[in-house]
């Protein structure tokens, strides 16, 4: 099943568990990957859904951020919600060891060896990554130390 349909699937069951804050969500998936669809003029395959969906986890880390500061629990709360629920629908994430794994093998490939090679490491990283969820931070953080 695709991540299209899934999703349509998945809103037919919120609006039957009258389940708002799920149907909000995934009402929200829907109109980015839509929006995204119209930029780009073509449809998007669950990779590039998956893209998506990690931006908009991305943007809800921040707004948590911002909450917590502005002592506002419970926006920061839903906050939290809406990334359970939005991770449910992206693929399980690389564990630590298996990310670690896969820089080592990518800078052993590109032969890199100093800080200054670190554009072409993550390049090559984020290509292999594509459609998994993943924070670039991290994955920064960890070619930069693997580099020095």
């Amino acid at each position: 099943m695709s991540l299209h349909d899934r999703l349509s699937e998945d809103l037919k069951l919120a609006m039957k568990a009258r389940d708002q804050l799920r149907m909000d969500v995934i009402r929200m998936i829907k109109a980015a990957v839509m929006n995204k669809e119209m930029e780009i003029k073509k449809d998007l395959d669950d990779a590039e859904m998956s893209r998506v969906m990690t931006t908009m986890i991305k943007q809800r880390r921040e707004s948590v951020e911002q909450f917590e500061k502005g002592n506002r629990a419970e926006l920061a709360a839903k906050e939290r919600q809406e990334i359970t629920i939005l991770e449910s629908y992206l693929p399980q994430a690389l564990s630590p060891d298996q990310l670690a794994t896969l820089v080592d093998s990518v800078i052993q490939e590109t032969g890199a060896r100093t800080l200054k090679e670190i554009g072409a490491v993550m390049k090559a990283v984020m290509v292999r990554l594509a459609g998994q969820p993943v924070d670039g931070k991290q994955v920064s953080d960890l070619v930069r130390a693997k580099l020095q």
